[in-house]
C-alpha cells in the first residue's frame, strides 16, 4: 500500500534542505574571506602575490618581468637566425659573449618570480645562490666586451670569441664558488634555516659582483679614447649600462639595508625591493646594451671593395708617373704613329711652322709638368677609364682648344 507523505514529513524535508543550503553558503563565505581577491580557491598561499589585486605590486612586477623574458628570447632568436649572414670577423667574434649575456639577463628576469612568491626552505637557497651568479655572468660579459672594445679602438683588432667567452665564464665561476661556500657554511655547518639570514650577509656575499661592476665602468671609459672611432658607440653603450647599474644597486641596497627598517616595514618591503631591483636592472641590460649590440651585429656592413672616387678618406689608388716605362699595346703604337704621319702630311702645306711649334709646346709642357710634379701624379687606370682625355694631335686639329667628349663616349654617363 502506497502512503502519501504527510504534512510533518514535508516540513522535515524542507528544513533539511534549508540547513544544507545554509552550510554551503557559510562554507563559501569562509573560503572567500581567506582567499585574496583575484586568486582562485585552490591556489596555494605562497603564490598569492602573483594574482592578489590588493597587493598590486606583484602583478605589475610579474608583467614587466614576463615582457623582459620574451624580449630576451626574441633577441636570442634574431642572433641565431642571422648567424649565417654575419661574415665580418669583428662582428662574429663576440656572438658567443652576446648569447651568454642574454642567457644571464633571461635568468635575472626569471629570478624575479622567486622574490614575488613567499619564501620557504626551497625558495630561499635559490634566491641566495642565483642572485650573485646571474649578475656575475652579466657583468663578466660586459667586462669582456669592454676589454674587446678597448683593443678595437686602439689597434682595430679584436680578441677571438673563445677568449672572450672563456674570460666571462672564468670570472663567473668565482662568484659560483663564493655562493656555494656561503650556503654550505650557513645551512650545512651552522644548521641554520635557509631563510634565516641577515640583509647585511646577503649584501656582503655580493662584494665580488660589485667589484666586477666597478671594473667594467672604469674600463669602459677607455673605450672612448682611440683612433678607430667606429667602435666608440659600442663603448658608450657599455659605459651607460654600467653607470645605470651602479645607480640601481646603490638604490636597492640603501632601501634594503636602511630604508625599510627606518620606515618600519622591513618584513613587508624586502621582497618588493629586491624584485623591483631585478626587473629594473634587467631592462637596463636589454635597452642600453643587448638591443644596440644585436642591431650592430645583424646590420650589414658596407662594401669595402667598392671604390668611391669622391671619398677622400679612402686610400689613394696606385699612381703612375710618366717617368716610368709604360708598355703600351703594339696595335696602339702603330695606330698612333700612322695618325701622326697622316695628319702631319695633310697639314704640312698649310701652316707647318705654327702646327709644329704648337705641338712642340704641348709635348714639352706635359712632359716637363709631370716630371717636375707641378701637375701632380698621373691617376691609375681605373680613374682614367671614366674621363675623356684628348691627345695633343686632337688639340691641334681642333684649333688649339680642348674639345669635349664625343657623344658616343661610354664613360660620360659615369660623371
Amino acid at each position: 500500500v502506497y502512503l502519501l507523505p504527510t504534512a510533518d514529513t514535508k516540513m522535515k524535508m524542507q528544513s533539511t534542505i534549508a540547513l544544507l543550503l545554509l552550510c554551503i553558503i557559510n562554507y563559501g563565505s569562509s573560503e572567500n574571506s581567506t582567499t585574496s581577491r583575484g586568486c582562485g580557491l585552490d591556489l596555494l598561499p605562497q603564490y598569492v602575490n602573483l594574482c592578489d589585486l590588493d597587493a598590486i605590486w606583484g602583478i605589475v612586477v610579474e608583467a614587466v618581468a614576463g615582457a623582459g623574458v620574451l624580449t630576451a628570447i626574441l633577441l636570442m632568436l634574431i642572433l641565431l637566425i642571422r648567424l649565417p649572414c654575419i661574415k665580418e670577423k669583428e662582428k662574429k667574434s663576440p656572438l658567443g659573449l652576446h648569447f651568454l649575456f642574454l642567457f644571464g639577463t633571461l635568468g635575472v628576469f626569471g629570478l624575479t618570480f622567486a622574490f614575488i612568491i613567499e619564501e620557504d626552505k626551497r625558495v630561499c637557497p635559490t634566491r641566495r645562490f642565483l642572485w650573485g651568479v646571474l649578475f656575475a655572468l652579466c657583468f663578466s660579459c660586459l667586462l669582456a666586451q669592454a676589454w674587446r672594445l678597448r683593443a678595437l679602438v686602439r689597434n682595430g683588432k679584436s680578441p677571438s670569441g673563445w677568449h672572450l667567452a672563456g674570460m666571462a665564464i672564468c670570472l663567473t665561476l668565482v662568484q659560483v664558488i663564493i655562493a656555494v661556500e656561503w650556503l654550505v657554511l650557513t645551512i650545512v655547518r651552522d644548521r641554520k634555516a635557509p631563510c634565516n639570514y641577515e640583509p647585511m650577509d646577503f649584501v656582503m656575499a655580493l662584494i665580488y659582483v660589485m667589484f666586477l661592476m666597478l671594473l667594467t665602468f672604469m674600463l669602459s671609459l677607455f673605450t672612448l679614447c682611440g683612433k678607430f672611432k667606429k667602435w666608440k658607440k659600442n663603448g658608450a653603450c657599455v659605459l651607460a649600462t654600467a653607470f645605470l647599474s651602479i645607480l640601481i644597486w646603490v638604490a636597492w641596497m640603501t632601501m634594503y639595508l636602511y630604508g625599510n627598517g627606518q620606515l618600519g616595514k622591513r618584513t613587508l618591503w624586502s621582497d618588493p625591493t629586491l624584485a623591483i631591483a631585478l626587473v629594473a636592472n634587467g631592462w637596463v641590460f636589454i635597452i642600453f646594451y643587448a638591443i644596440p649590440e644585436v642591431h650592430c651585429a645583424v646590420l650589414p656592413s658596407q662594401q669595402e671593395n667598392a671604390t668611391d672616387y669622391f671619398d677622400t678618406s679612402q686610400p689613394r689608388m696606385r699612381e703612375t708617373n710618366f717617368d716610368e716605362d709604360i708598355q703600351l699595346p703594339r696595335s696602339y703604337m702603330e695606330n698612333k704613329a700612322f695618325s701622326m704621319d697622316e695628319h702631319s702630311a695633310a697639314s704640312s702645306h698649310r701652316e707647318p711652322h705654327g702646327i709644329s711649334k704648337l705641338l712642340f709646346r704641348l709635348t714639352t709642357f706635359r712632359a716637363a709638368g709631370f716630371r717636375n710634379g707641378s701637375l701632380g701624379n698621373r691617376p691609375g687606370v681605373p680613374f682614367r677609364s671614366n674621363v675623356y682625355q684628348p691627345t695633343e694631335m686632337t688639340v691641334v686639329l681642333n684649333g688649339g682648344t680642348i674639345p669635349s667628349a664625343p657623344p658616343t663616349y661610354t664613360g660620360r654617363h659615369l660623371w
